[in-house]
């Protein structure tokens, strides 16, 4: 008996394109994934998907590709988000990052803007024509009390294997359990979106018993500050920057800046160990902020604006604030975006500066940054005479993409700078680069100068949160990175100014982002709260490192302490 009846020449060619697109996607989609039981989970779950929209619709063309549309849509988002992120898509951002601040960075990426025109419109488009001209023809020769009742079974069926596959306890449970730091690092894309349905919980630290009593971790270092000389602490988080003499192709006079170089007003400086790349600047907020890994929390990590930052105990601004201090941040977007406005409300700050409120932009220099900050100075000032200050600002122009035609740019960055060592396509994302960082060197010296000027005691730090991504390309340059160091993608700068001189040295020529806190305490001599005290500790014992700490028991008593006895992250 005829599934279908006869078709004519267009109904025939939509039936062999849809047996095609499905066909791709399986063989680039679930047959590509990591392991056999990879492979067979999520051919389970396309296969129970169509068979069910099949029973639902009678449509078995439009069925075949809205599936192989859907399953096709999230295996390239994940490999776009791969590309500029370095993480596969996860079930969070869906929940997270959809929202009209997303979509202004999309529009500043050719082919994320592409990519989701095609997913987002055309797709949608193309099933709604598709819907009409596939008729509901499934099994038509049969006796419709029949064809229901088999139809209807046939549902039943494809949603219980559905729902076995989707769930944890079933029988793809192994898949279920391999874990999301492999998820992370892995290339089951699909696989990896469909656990992390059920993956994405905070998960607290693995904590050793016991290891917080190997090590003394409250030495009364808190009590040596001196709160009759608090000086204004200003520190600019400087947009994918790092120092270009790191690229082993980058011998020219022009990759030498001062920006990375020390002088007779420089306490410390040198590489700086932050935990992404490519993107994700917010992660680096945090760990700036609260001296804390966002990666120690599983994925949910990557979220840390949002579930994370509710639950600081501890943090930068808290105990700034606690010497007396005023802390204000001048963001240089939307407050809405990442939930920052939020987040760091929970930080601790007693101001947010909204960009966009301040007419800041995705086409704002660093120079239309300095101005806002100016302004924002004087009226703190004036409104709080007498009040020590801690301004945390954020650059935006060396943000992504390098993509602007060299041509465009002022000499001699408007031609090839390594015509002979490079692609045109690394040419241009480094010529991009060097231009824009030139532009940051001269306003952060104009900064320098406005807050050295006076006898006003001041505190200046800027660093790097990522490396650039240049659309994947960076990884192609050879490196040279500090000796011990593993992950060359993951190395920017610090450099920590002041205009009085230091009671102790504090200089490391590594030093992991979570110690920027506890290195600005020491520099402006302030009391700690018992966390920086053991964040101090820690990074002197540790000679900055973090993870790669030379004493892995140190790490475990340390981690004992902060998250065991003091609760650094609530419940």
């Amino acid at each position: 008996m005829r599934l279908l009846p006869p078709l004519d020449r267009r109904a025939l060619l939509l039936h062999l394109l849809a047996v095609l697109a499905y066909v791709a996607m399986l063989i680039y989609g679930p047959l590509n994934e990591g392991t056999v039981d990879e492979r067979i989970y999520t051919c389970v779950l396309s296969g129970s998907l169509c068979l069910l929209l099949v029973c639902l619709t009678r449509r078995v063309a439009f069925s075949l590709i809205a599936t192989a549309g859907l399953f096709s849509v999230l295996l390239a988002s994940s490999v776009l988000k791969v590309t500029y992120l370095t993480t596969p898509l996860l079930a969070p951002d869906l929940f997270y990052f959809v929202n009209a601040d997303t979509l202004e960075v999309v529009l500043r990426y050719p082919l994320l803007l592409i990519a989701s025109f095609i997913g987002l419109v055309l797709l949608p488009l193309a099933l709604i024509g598709i819907w009409r001209i596939d008729r509901p023809q499934l099994l038509p020769a049969w006796r419709p009390l029949w064809r229901h009742s088999v139809l209807g079974a046939a549902a039943l069926a494809s949603l219980y294997a559905l729902v076995q596959a989707l769930s944890v306890q079933g029988p793809f449970a192994p898949v279920y359990g391999k874990g999301m730091w492999a998820a992370m690092n892995d290339k089951s894309y699909l696989t990896d979106f469909f656990i992390s349905f059920y993956s994405t919980q905070i998960q607290p630290p693995a904590l050793v018993q016991g290891a917080r009593t190997r090590q003394v971790w409250n030495e009364q270092v808190a009590n040596v500050g001196d709160p009759r000389q608090r000086p204004d602490i200003v520190v600019v988080l400087e947009e994918s920057t790092f120092d270009p003499t790191m690229l082993s192709v980058c011998k020219l006079p022009l990759c030498k800046r001062k920006l990375f170089q020390d002088d007779k007003r420089t306490r410390a400086h040198g590489y700086l160990q932050v935990h992404t790349w490519g993107g994700g600047t917010w992660t680096s907020e945090f760990a700036f902020l609260t001296s804390m890994a966002h990666v120690l929390f599983g994925n949910a990590g990557l979220y840390a604006p949002f579930n994370l930052a509710p639950r600081v105990a501890y943090s930068l601004p808290k105990v700034l604030k606690e010497n007396g201090y005023r802390t204000v941040v001048i963001y240089p977007m939307s407050g809405s975006f990442i939930n920052a406005r939020n987040a760091y409300n929970f930080y601790g700050f007693d101001e947010f500066y909204d960009g966009t409120e301040n007419g800041l932009g995705w086409e704002s220099t660093d120079f239309d940054l300095l101005k806002v900050f100016d302004r924002i100075l004087a009226q703190e000032r004036k409104d709080h005479p007498g009040t020590p200050l801690f301004v945390f600002m954020l650059t935006l122009h060396q943000h992504g993409p390098h993509m602007t035609p060299l041509g465009q740019l002022p000499s001699p960055y408007n031609k090839p700078l390594f015509p002979k060592q490079l692609d045109p396509w690394l040419n241009l994302n480094l010529g991009n680069y060097l231009s824009r960082l030139e532009q940051s060197e001269q306003a952060m010296a104009e900064l320098e100068q406005k807050l050295f000027a006076s006898d006003r005691r001041t505190v200046l730090m800027h660093f790097g949160d990522h490396q650039p991504s240049f659309d994947g390309a960076i990884n192609a340059l050879q490196k040279r990175i500090p000796k011990g160091v593993t992950d060359p993608t993951k190395v920017t700068y610090y450099m920590l100014k002041s205009n009085f001189p230091l009671r102790k040295k504090v200089d490391f020529d590594v030093l992991d982002i979570i110690y920027l806190g506890s290195l600005l305490l020491d520099v402006a001599d302030l009391r700690k709260d018992d966390f920086y005290e053991a964040n101090t500790l820690l990074r002197d014992r540790c000679q900055g490192r973090y993870f790669d700490c030379a004493d892995p028991a140190m790490l475990e008593s340390y981690h004992d302490y902060v998250y065991g006895k003091l609760g650094a992250l609530k419940d």
